[in-house]
């Protein structure tokens, strides 16, 4: 908890200083930017900030998993030579913006962050380390299509745990499956165990929604959106 308050104190004075001296400029980039910094810049601290399950799903070779999330990742970032290049990345990009503009706030002359995150990743087709075998990789493109033929109107939500606009949306996506039942299936799709589907369809971020007519794409929309759109869209067409 003192970990958040403080970070929420020190945040927008980093903001402010990298306004100021450009102290960020360059600091945030691309999934393939990423990969070649990485790759040319000597004793680079490689960090993944998600949770341990999600990193046993796949990360980049010889990164350390800290939960920034977690209770000891004060601790374990306080092992790092803040003097030496961080290079810090998550599944889409907002925990690292967190951990990074934290770190940086600790003192860590050169915070490198992954916009995008994994998700970015893995639609660039970058290598990626796997600890387990993946014994249930999910929904494949095939049973996919076979649902968003099996109704007239099918509304699929890519969403995560982690995500807090997928958060915000979910009760009233609940509401929909309800209220509008006769008119639309409404299925929830869980990102972090549907990897490949995701690559399949180039979802590299979330939320996303997308509507399916008589099996057909009609509509998709990425990021939040509020409930009012996402009927109106549902009830143009019959």
């Amino acid at each position: 908890m003192m970990k958040k308050i403080v970070h929420a104190l020190l945040m927008s004075l980093v903001i402010l200083s990298a306004c100021s001296n450009g102290q960020n400029t360059g600091f945030v980039l691309s999934a393939n930017e990423f990969d070649a910094k990485l790759k040319q810049t000597k004793d680079a601290q490689l960090i993944d900030v998600r949770t341990a399950d999600e990193f046993q799903g796949g990360h980049l070779s010889n990164a350390m998993n800290y939960d920034w999330n977690g209770s000891n990742f004060d601790a374990q970032i306080s092992s790092l030579d803040k003097q030496k290049p961080a290079f810090v990345y998550c599944l889409s990009g907002g925990r690292s913006s967190s951990a990074a503009a934290h770190m940086r706030a600790e003192g860590f002359k050169q915070v490198y962050e992954m916009n995008g995150g994994m998700m970015k990743w893995r639609a660039a087709g970058l290598p990626e380390s796997n600890n387990n075998t993946d014994k249930n990789p999910g929904m494949s493109v095939d049973d996919y299509n076979q649902l968003t033929r099996s109704y007239k109107k099918v509304l699929i939500d890519f969403y995560a745990e982690w995500c807090a606009p997928c958060k915000k949306m979910k009760p009233y996506l609940d509401e929909i499956s309800k209220e509008m039942s006769a008119e639309v299936k409404v299925v929830r799709i869980d990102a972090d165990k549907n990897k490949a589907l995701l690559q399949s369809l180039k979802v590299d971020a979330l939320p996303v929604l997308i509507l399916y007519q008589n099996g057909v794409q009609d509509w998709r929309h990425d990021g939040y959106i509020e409930k009012s759109e996402v009927v109106a869209k549902i009830n143009l067409k019959k």
